[in-house]
Order: structure tokens, then C-alpha cells, then sequence
């Protein structure tokens, strides 16, 4: 299979993970709308949806399915999501796309959390995909100086505004051997809204597409 009918196959496979009559938990990326896509043709048997993007929200709502406030959710059974760079652990990076912060906050509040990848993202080591970091605007530089003590090299990413309107530095250099310690050092410095390693809460199950088939790893 090609990477995207990897991506498919993976979407296609998370629908199982969705039970009836739920609110599901949407992610964002390139995977995540294969899931969308997916979802749509069982919208009749879900109550909607909670996304982690205004991107993701505007698929949902163009194929029909409601879009919920997480405030309004006091129950979501399911966060389905792909990863850009996971472990046999399930630790992952995310936020290619951006939308880290809201995906962190989505996943917190559900109770499983499904990862959907084609076989190009499962890695040894977290680190060789740039660690996308969220920041206030005025903590750009404090941060990038702090990030470079650690052993990274940042770098703005540029033209781009997050949903929650600050920057990205996306983190170059970095072999993450402790991701669980790293993103907690890092969610401590000051002006940091959060960052892309999914590592104290990783996820629970990955669906895997390879080239032959879908699979699934939990720990």
C-alpha cells in the first residue's frame, strides 16, 4: 500500500473505536481526515463530534457532522488522531499541523486515545521530526534561549498563527531518550502554552497501516 491508502486503512479501522451513540473526540492532520471522512458515513450513529481545530471543525461540519463545545462534553469516550512521529511506547510527537494545545486538551479530557499512522511514523526515538512547541508571543526569544540550554535548536515558524493566536518554534536536534521528563521540563518554562510530545498521557492504542495490512499495538 501507499503511505495515504496506509492512512486510509488506519481511519478506516479506528471507526471500531467509536461506539454508538458517543461524542467522539477529532483530531488533526492529514490522518485525521481520512478518520473524518470515515466518520461521516456513520454520523447517523453518533451524537457529534469535539475538534481540535478550526480546520478539523470545518471538515466535520462539512460532511454534516455536529460540532460540539468540549465545555458542553461531560463524557468523550474516544479522541482518534494520527501522530508525526510515535514510539513502541506510544509516546508521540505532535503538532505538525499546529493545533498541539488543543489536541493535548481534547485528548486529556477523553478517556481513550486512539492513534491512527501509516508505518513512515513509527520510530526508535522520538526527535528526528522537529518538537513543535507552542509560545506567547512576547516569550519568543526567553524561550528559544532556554530551548538552546537544553540542546535545541529553535526555529519560529514562520507566517504561521495558532488557532489560540501565538507562534510555533519547532525544535531541531533533539534525540529524546526521556520524552515523559522532557515535556514536563519544558511545560515549565515560563510563557510555554504546552508542547508537542504526547508522552505523560500517550496514547492507547496505535493502529498501524503497513503494507499489507492494519496494526494494532497497545500497551
Amino acid at each position: 500500500m501507499t503511505q495515504d491508502e496506509q492512512k486510509r486503512a488506519a481511519a478506516a479501522a479506528a471507526i471500531q473505536y467509536v461506539p454508538v451513540g458517543s461524542i467522539v473526540g477529532v483530531g488533526t492532520g492529514s490522518t485525521a481526515n481520512y478518520f473524518i471522512d470515515e466518520l461521516a458515513k456513520i454520523k447517523h450513529k453518533i451524537e457529534g463530534a469535539v475538534a481540535s481545530s478550526n480546520v478539523t471543525a470545518q471538515r466535520l461540519k462539512n460532511h454534516g457532522i455536529e460540532v460540539l463545545d468540549l465545555n458542553t462534553v461531560t463524557d468523550l469516550p474516544v479522541y482518534i488522531d494520527g501522530a508525526d512521529e510515535i514510539t513502541k511506547h506510544l509516546h508521540m510527537i505532535k503538532g505538525g499541523g499546529g493545533a498541539l494545545t488543543r489536541e493535548k486538551i481534547v485528548s486529556a479530557v477523553a478517556r481513550k486515545f486512539i492513534c491512527i499512522a501509516d508505518q513512515s511514523k513509527l520510530v526508535d526515538v522520538l526527535g528526528a521530526f522537529p518538537l513543535p512547541i507552542e509560545v506567547i508571543p512576547m516569550a519568543r526569544s526567553y524561550v528559544a534561549r532556554e530551548i538552546t540550554y537544553l540542546g535545541g535548536h529553535p526555529a519560529l515558524r514562520q507566517d504561521f498563527v495558532t488557532d489560540n493566536g501565538n507562534i510555533i518554534l519547532d525544535v531541531h536536534g533533539l534525540q529524546i531518550l526521556n520524552p515523559v521528563e522532557l515535556e514536563t521540563t519544558l511545560n515549565q518554562l515560563t510563557g510555554v502554552v504546552t508542547n508537542g510530545l504526547f508522552a505523560r498521557k500517550a496514547a492507547n492504542t496505535l493502529l498501524l497501516g503497513t503494507d499489507h495490512s492494519v496494526e494494532t499495538i497497545t500497551i
